[in-house]
């Protein structure tokens, strides 16, 4: 073995070096059944157990692009991000593109460090519910609503009828439970390095790299590239672990699918301009 690591070509393949796994993080958070382009856990389980499973790996670093989304989906995925690392005793690290804001935050958290880029958006520590009225709407064309429920509470938000008071403050209510959770996984995970008052970190607002680290939000600026070979050597190698890209589509349905296009293409444009007006709100 001695013999053949000093060949000049097969040599240095043979010598040891640093790995890194790398798990990419991009779109909005929620269910794959609702979006089966951006992050959910069922998507990203696998690719974080291979992540870690890897022989070798000195570390895994987050890729994150993300706005946000489901609460219960970033918890899912940060959470098993955390229990994989203990386990492992293997650092994380999280690197922020354009913007790790909301959910896309909490995930950032589930690293031991995070850096970003100095135009990347940070933080909007928050919860925001957003939808439509249209009682007025189906007034003006003589729509009449019939809604029939078993249930008192089953109308909630019901967007074709008038807003109720008691159910804004449920909403509300609900809201803060979900603002505190993320609260508690922030301090948690970065209560040490925190430096600026519980108001202006954890009121929804954002910032970009300067004021974020200035806050404790993140540890410093760099890319996966440079931190990594930073910490660990020229030589380091980085292993991709990918998500999940769903089943193909089977021949037989494609017949199927066809005729059910245009519910198809409506679903898709509604999905569309829902993932545009989250990005939409950082100015992306």
């Amino acid at each position: 073995m001695t013999f053949i690591r000093g060949l000049p070509v097969v040599g240095p393949m043979l010598e040891p070096c640093e790995k890194v796994a790398v798990i990419r993080f991009a779109g909005v958070i929620a269910d794959a059944s609702i979006s089966k382009k951006g992050i959910s856990y069922h998507r990203y389980a696998k690719a974080i157990d291979k992540a870690f499973d890897k022989g070798g790996v000195k570390a895994v670093a987050l890729v994150i692009n993300s706005p946000g989304g489901s609460a219960a989906q970033t918890s899912l995925i940060a959470g098993h991000i955390r229990q994989r690392a203990e386990e492992k005793e293997i650092p994380v690290f999280a690197f922020v593109e354009d913007v790790a804001a909301s959910g896309g935050y909490w995930l950032a958290c589930a690293a031991d460090e995070i850096y970003a880029q100095e135009s990347s958006i940070v933080g909007s520590i928050g919860v925001i519910s957003a939808s439509f009225g249209f009682e007025d709407l189906i007034e003006k064309y003589g729509i009449h609503r019939r809604l029939y429920t078993s249930g008192d509470q089953k109308s909630f938000l019901d967007p074709f009828s008038p807003e109720k008071k008691e159910d804004i403050a449920r909403l509300k209510a609900i809201q803060k439970e979900i603002h505190q959770a993320f609260i508690d996984w922030v301090t948690e995970r970065r209560g040490d390095v925190l430096k600026a008052s519980d108001k202006d970190v954890f009121d929804g607002s954002f910032w970009t790299a300067g004021p974020a680290q200035e806050r404790g939000l993140i540890n410093g600026l760099g890319d996966v590239r440079s931190v990594m070979r930073a910490r660990f050597g020229d030589e380091v190698k980085f292993a991709e672990a990918t998500p999940d890209k769903g089943l193909p589509v089977p021949v037989p349905f494609i017949g199927k699918l066809q005729a059910g296009m245009a519910d198809g293409f409506s679903d898709e444009l509604v999905d569309t301009l829902e993932t545009r007006a989250v990005w939409a709100r950082y100015g992306l």
